[in-house]
Order: C-alpha cells, then sequence, then structure tokens
C-alpha cells in the first residue's frame, strides 16, 4: 500500500495526474482500516479534482463520508466539504454550493492549498450565496457567521461587497464586483460560472429594491444602479416575462407598478379550502366509526387461502 501511495504521489509531483489516479485506485484493495480507507478517498478526490472528474469526486465523497474516520479529524472534514462544494458548483448548484463553503471548518487552513485556498472559499461561498440566498439568509449566514469570518477577513472586498448588497449600496456592490470580474474569469473552478453567478446576484438585488414598493421611479432606481433607465427597463421586462418579478412597466411614465395580491381574497380561499379539508376528514371519520359499530369488515373466501383465484366478494351489510 505505500509503494502505491508513493507511486500516485510521485505521479502528481510530475503532473501525471491519469497514472496517479491510477495508483490511488489500486490502493482500495490494500485498505484494511478506516483510517487508510479515508486516506485513499481523500487522495482519490484531490486527483479526481484536478482532472474535473465529478462523477469520481460525489462517488468517493459518498465512499468516505460512510467512513467511521469521517467524522473525526476536522481536517478531513473540511476536504470533504471543499470536494463537496465544487461538485455542487461544477453542476451549478449555487445553493448548496454555499452552504458546503459557509459551514467549511476553519481548520482547513493552508492544508488544502493543493486544490483550494481559504481566500477562495471565502470568496465561492460569497458569491454563491448572493446569487441563490435571500436578504434574512445573506444577514444570518453571511454577516452574523462567526466561523465563516475568519474566511472573509483573508478578502476583505469580498467582506465589504456582502455588507453593500445587504445595506442597499447596489452601485457600490456591483461595482465592486466588476472589479473582480477579471480576475474571478481566470479562476480554475469559477470561470466558467461568473457570467451565471453576477447575473444572478444582480436580479436579486433589482428584486430586493422593488419588493417593498407599490411603485418605483424607473430613474431614480437607475441612478441606484448606476445605470441607463433604457438599459434598466430592459432588464426589468425580462424579469417580469421570466416571472422574476410580479409587476408591470408604465413606459411613457417611467414608473414599475407592482401587481400584489389580494390578501382578503386570498385569506378567503384558504379559510374555504381549510373547510373543505375538515369536512372531508369529519365525514371519513363518521364513516370509519360507523364501520366500527355495525363490525362491518371484509371477509375473503374459504378457497383465498389456497392460491386459489377469488371470483366473487363475500357479500357485505352496510349501515348506510
Amino acid at each position: 500500500i505505500n509503494a502505491e501511495y508513493m507511486g500516485g504521489a510521485f505521479y502528481y509531483c510530475r503532473g501525471d495526474l491519469p497514472a496517479s489516479l491510477k495508483s490511488y485506485l489500486r490502493t482500495r484493495e490494500f485498505c484494511t482500516t478506516a483510517k487508510q480507507i479515508m486516506q485513499m478517498c481523500l487522495n482519490v478526490l484531490q486527483v479526481a479534482l484536478e482532472l474535473k472528474n465529478f462523477s469520481l469526486v460525489n462517488q468517493y465523497i459518498g465512499k468516505a463520508e460512510q467512513n467511521s474516520e469521517s467524522a473525526k479529524d476536522p481536517k478531513d472534514i473540511a476536504k470533504l466539504k471543499v470536494a463537496s462544494g465544487l461538485s455542487y458548483l461544477d453542476a451549478c448548484k449555487y445553493r448548496a454550493a454555499a452552504r458546503k463553503f459557509i459551514e467549511m471548518p476553519v481548520e482547513l487552513g493552508s492544508t488544502h492549498s493543493e486544490v483550494i485556498s481559504s481566500a477562495d472559499v471565502a470568496i465561492y461561498g460569497s458569491l454563491c450565496a448572493l446569487a441563490s440566498f435571500d436578504r434574512d439568509e445573506v444577514k444570518s449566514k453571511l454577516i452574523d457567521n462567526a466561523q465563516f469570518k475568519n474566511f472573509l477577513e483573508l478578502v476583505p472586498e469580498v467582506r465589504e461587497i456582502i455588507r453593500d448588497f445587504y445595506d442597499s449600496r447596489y452601485a457600490t456592490c456591483l461595482s465592486a464586483l466588476d472589479k473582480m470580474k477579471s480576475t474571478l474569469q481566470l479562476d480554475i473552478y469559477l470561470h466558467t460560472h461568473v457570467g451565471s453567478l453576477y447575473e444572478s446576484i444582480r436580479q436579486r438585488a433589482l428584486k430586493q429594491y422593488v419588493s417593498p414598493f407599490m411603485s418605483v421611479n424607473l430613474e431614480q432606481m437607475a441612478q441606484a444602479f448606476n445605470t441607463t433607465t433604457p438599459h434598466l427597463e430592459k432588464e426589468l421586462a425580462q424579469m417580469i416575462m421570466d416571472g422574476g418579478i410580479q409587476a408591470r412597466i408604465d413606459s411613457h411614465n417611467r414608473v414599475l407598478y407592482a401587481r400584489r395580491d389580494n390578501e382578503r381574497v386570498m385569506t378567503f380561499e384558504k379559510t374555504l379550502q381549510t373547510g373543505r379539508e375538515f369536512i372531508s376528514e369529519t365525514e371519513a371519520n363518521i364513516r370509519r366509526l360507523n364501520m366500527l359499530r355495525v363490525d362491518f369488515q371484509v371477509k375473503l373466501p374459504p378457497h383465498a387461502n389456497s392460491g386459489m383465484p377469488i371470483s366473487s366478494a363475500a357479500p357485505l351489510s352496510s349501515p348506510f
């Protein structure tokens, strides 16, 4: 087993990732303890992540989590969360990825620098969270998260972006994101997701801006987002067509009117539905009690136990 481990490490250092993966996979048949199985899984995960073989990543995350050693060492837990977060990120499941990165143990440190740094954890977790969390979740899971603050301290500009987003300083927030964009587009894991993440963050900002109001002046809103009114109007129109915002646009007066559900009608409909469910349950209970009172039972014919087909049901009497 040591020979295979050394072979895997040797090929990894040379950059021959397929050969390294083969060596690590061969160690499976020699693993006899939970600790050895855990180490084998972590080695495979490290190489599979660099090969972008996420089907293998998911397979060995499952193997590692079933291991009795998986919940003992905080560093191993951190490495598994890294693998899970990157796998979710690759699948564009940004909410699930954000949760994995935000829950990252601080013990990660520089122990997994071949795959990811602590600063990367802060960036990935923050962007995925801003793209998928609502305002309350941004407050509770990002800003007030004492554990994740340790990672955010490594990237102050991201920390300020989160604060600006929560405090509705959208022009400052989006401008800071644009400054980071060229760097993020060179990131090994994030480069293919920068466009969709930025679009989702901007749409959430627009939705958050209009949500408290019945009507919004588009010119003032364009100033808040540091854009032109025609461009903002096109963005909002697309969001309305996609169902992201329930509203209509008065293009002549440059006003966005929110469409609110009639709460009075909704309350009546909910009350009627509750009443119908209560009546249905009550009738079912009364019917059941009547059956129990008259000892109403369904009895199989004598030949049913012999495996012969049942030709007809036994005659039953009903109280109704």
